[in-house]
C-alpha cells in the first residue's frame, strides 16, 4: 500500500513538474516565434513601401496591385533632377537637367525582390493587400496607400486569439500594416 501511494506521488509531482514547465515555456515560445515572424513580415513590407516610393517617383501616384507595380519598376527608370547653377540667385542662370537611373539596378542593390514581394512571409502563399487611391485632404488631392495583412495570416499555430493571455496588445486579427487611407502617411503601424 504504501508503496503504491509512493509511486502516486511521484507521478504527481512529475505532472505537476511537466505543468509547470509547459506553463513557463509556451509564452517563452510564444513571444519568441511572434517576435521572429513579425521581424520578417515587418522587413517586407518596408521592401513594398520602398517599391511603393519609387512606383510613386516614376508615374506620380501609388500602383494599386503588385502586378502593375512589378511591371512598371522592371521596365521603367527613375527620373532624377540635376540643377547647374544657383536657382536662388536671380542674376546666375542655371539649367536643369533630368537623369534617368534604372530601377531594376536600384531594386538589385537594396536587395528587393520583385517576385517574392507580394507574398507574406509564413503566410502558405498568401498575399499582402493593397489600396491605393487618391483623396482630398486637407483641401488638396493627394495619393494614399495601405498594404498589409492580418497577424494571423503568418502566426500559424499562434494565431489563435488565446495567445493573448501572454501579450495584452496582441490581436491575431489586427492588420500589420504600412500607409493609410484616409490620410497621406506612409508610417507602418510597428513603427
Amino acid at each position: 500500500m504504501r508503496l503504491i501511494l509512493n509511486i502516486l506521488l511521484i507521478l504527481g509531482i512529475v505532472g505537476l513538474a511537466y505543468l509547470l514547465y509547459y506553463n513557463v515555456k509556451e509564452p517563452i515560445a510564444f513571444q519568441a516565434e511572434k517576435t521572429r515572424r513579425e521581424t520578417r513580415v515587418v522587413d517586407r513590407l518596408k521592401d513594398i513601401r520602398t517599391s511603393q516610393e519609387l512606383y510613386r517617383t516614376i508615374t506620380g501616384l501609388y500602383a494599386p496591385n503588385f502586378d502593375t507595380l512589378a511591371y512598371v519598376l522592371r521596365n521603367q527608370d527613375i527620373p532624377q533632377l540635376k540643377v547647374i547653377g544657383d536657382p536662388d540667385n536671380p542674376e546666375a542662370e542655371f539649367t536643369v537637367d533630368t537623369l534617368y537611373y534604372s530601377t531594376a539596378d536600384t531594386l538589385e542593390a537594396l536587395g528587393i525582390n520583385l517576385d517574392s514581394l507580394r507574398y507574406v512571409p509564413f503566410g502558405n502563399g498568401e498575399t499582402f493587400k493593397i489600396d491605393a487611391d487618391t483623396l482630398t485632404y486637407q483641401q488638396t488631392l493627394v495619393n494614399v496607400v495601405e498594404v498589409g495583412t492580418p497577424r494571423n495570416t503568418f502566426m500559424g499555430r499562434f494565431g489563435d486569439p488565446k495567445y493573448a493571455k501572454y501579450d495584452k496588445s496582441y490581436n491575431p486579427q489586427a492588420m500589420l500594416k504600412f500607409g493609410n487611407m484616409n490620410s497621406p502617411s506612409l508610417s507602418g503601424n510597428w513603427e
